[in-house]
């Protein structure tokens, strides 16, 4: 039976180097909880190192959490990836691994804390993480089908680290499942049509790297179950899945 879904795909931990400390996996659960989400995805800047413990989180309170990963092309353009399985989103942490180069400069971006599901400290990644990959979007979002995750152009209406803003345009044959519209967009413009989609289905969602940012924005999905498979439906319109509303 089809449900309504309210859906925040796109959260950040205390991983990402500009998330706050405060983003911890239960404390996000929690959060999320009480701006009535459905589900969440957690997309830390090139890597997915603390999704595990968001989603054990998520188990203990009822929440749905799927595992995913904001990928930075050699070009800086944001793209989100999101996935059922957790080996297949492993796979692409690999592959972006060994495709991001530099060190963290700690003093600069801060701490990026790997950590278990109470939020106590495991490890710290030592990767640059707000930085670029050699990856082009074309090959990231090729490998992200590859693997059956979902990609979707992150924060499409900013100049910064998105693919209008970086490139200028959508390339063509560029096999994109979706665009998100930031937070900013959706409060100064009102849920106008971006004029730039070329007809790619819009979502929205928080991009939340603060406690208080989560739910900001989000969408409402028509699926059968919560699940990237059933959200492929959904961006496609087919089998009666479909995105109802964003805001």
């Amino acid at each position: 039976m089809l449900k309504e879904i309210k859906a925040d795909l796109h959260i950040h931990t205390c991983l990402s180097p500009c998330g706050d400390m405060d983003m911890t996996p239960a404390m996000i659960v929690e959060k999320a909880r009480s701006k009535g989400l459905d589900v969440i995805g957690i997309c830390d800047h090139n890597s997915s190192e603390n999704v595990i413990a968001v989603k054990k989180a998520g188990e203990k309170n009822n929440l749905k959490v799927l595992g995913g990963m904001e990928v930075t092309s050699k070009e800086e353009v944001h793209i989100l990836a999101l996935f059922d399985e957790d080996k297949k989103l492993s796979e692409l942490q690999e592959i972006v691994y060994k495709n991001l180069k530099g060190v963290n400069d700690e003093e600069f971006f801060g701490y990026q804390l790997i950590v278990d599901e109470q939020g106590e400290i495991i490890d710290l990644n030592k990767k640059l993480l707000i930085g670029a990959t050699d990856l082009t979007v074309d090959r990231i979002v090729e490998l992200i089908h590859s693997l059956n995750g979902l990609a979707i152009a992150s924060h499409v209406d900013r100049e910064r680290f998105s693919l209008i803003g970086q490139l200028g345009f959508i390339p063509e044959g560029l096999e994109l499942d979706g665009l998100e519209l930031s937070p900013g967009y959706m409060s100064e413009k009102k849920k106008l049509e971006f004029p730039m989609s070329s007809g790619f289905p819009l979502v929205t969602f928080s991009d939340a790297h603060y406690i208080d940012d989560i739910g900001k924005t989000s969408t409402t999905f028509l699926l059968d179950d919560v699940t990237v498979s059933e959200l492929k439906k959904a961006f496609k319109n087919k089998d009666g899945r479909s995105i109802l509303t964003y805001s």
